[in-house]
């Protein structure tokens, strides 16, 4: 088991960018029920250090008995509880200096949880934090079951940036993520030589249907040559893979100044079709990977901090 003690004096906080949060007397993170006078925050989180994300409660649950297995910090009398027990919208677990929050599906769901996760990482006053998504993606030209590490998140029209409407205003953010980070979570997948893993762009899309160039929605207005046409175009352009809460996840971490990155697995060649024809247990166990991959890196990290001590 691992000796979690405290890290040596940091200079990376989690930065906010609100200066009408000062006034604030008590903080409601409405979509968390937690708050900063309802919950002293520094104490329930104030040692972490990685923040896995990712779209289910069930994964995220999942992820956290994992993480715990191999941390050795496996509680037999505790079942995980959901911190966010109070809220149908997200769940949220810890074990040790890992917490892990569910997101939902898509860009609007994904950025309400990081405002009020951002904000719990600032009140609870935590230092050199890693986040890193953990998901499911649709591929381009691999083949099912690989791990793709985001190299850069890029729009449908495979630009690296992300755009939001402010005040009646387009903003444009940029989607870099940490590339060191990148090359190391790499490194580690070749250590571990379990399954196939990559470095590339990954394309972030407002919709699963027609925004990702399917052909089974309830509405299509474009023919299978179409369809081919523009996925090899963001082949060309670089993009490995499909999902829809990258890039303003990247936008909201650089922002904050989270080291961050996104690892995802592919359940299927988009090249190829557009349903998912594999078993449950063979989709299962793709979905694993990611978990995988990012709990050795974790472990790793601890292992390395343990040992400068």
């Amino acid at each position: 088991m691992f000796n979690i003690c405290p890290l040596s004096p940091s200079y990376s906080p989690v930065y906010v960018h609100n200066p009408h949060l000062d006034a604030l007397k008590d903080d409601i993170l409405y979509h968390f029920s937690l708050g900063t006078g309802s919950h002293n925050l520094p104490a329930m989180f104030g040692d972490v250090k990685f923040v896995c994300v990712g779209g289910s409660p069930w994964r995220m649950k999942s992820f956290t008995e994992f993480i715990a297995a191999e941390l050795a910090m496996e509680d037999p009398k505790s079942g995980y509880p959901n911190i966010c027990a109070g809220t149908d919208r997200y769940a949220m677990y810890k074990v040790g200096p890992v917490l892990s929050v569910s997101h939902g599906m898509g860009i609007p769901s994904i950025a309400i949880m990081l405002h009020e996760l951002i904000k719990l990482l600032h009140h609870a006053h935590c230092t050199d934090v890693t986040i890193i998504r953990i998901g499911t993606s649709g591929g381009i030209g691999l083949e099912p079951g690989t791990v793709v590490v985001t190299s850069q998140s890029v729009d449908a029209t495979f630009l690296p940036k992300f755009e939001q409407v402010i005040l009646g205003k387009t903003v444009v953010r940029s989607t870099d993520l940490d590339q060191s980070l990148a090359q190391e979570l790499l490194q580690c997948s070749k250590g571990l030589n379990q399954f196939e893993t990559v470095i590339g762009n990954t394309m972030c899309t407002l919709d699963f249907y027609e925004g990702q160039a399917r052909l089974d929605g309830a509405f299509c207005s474009y023919t299978e040559a179409e369809k081919q046409e523009y996925l090899l175009k963001a082949k060309e352009a670089g993009v490995c893979n499909i999902e829809m809460e990258s890039s303003v996840f990247a936008a909201m971490c650089k922002l904050s100044g989270l080291q961050a990155a996104v690892v995802c697995v592919t359940l299927l060649d988009r090249l190829k079709g557009d349903q998912l024809s594999s078993s449950h247990e063979v989709l299962n166990n793709y979905q694993l990977r990611p978990q995988i991959l990012v709990g050795s890196y974790i472990k790793k990290q601890l292992k390395a901090k343990a040992e400068n001590r």
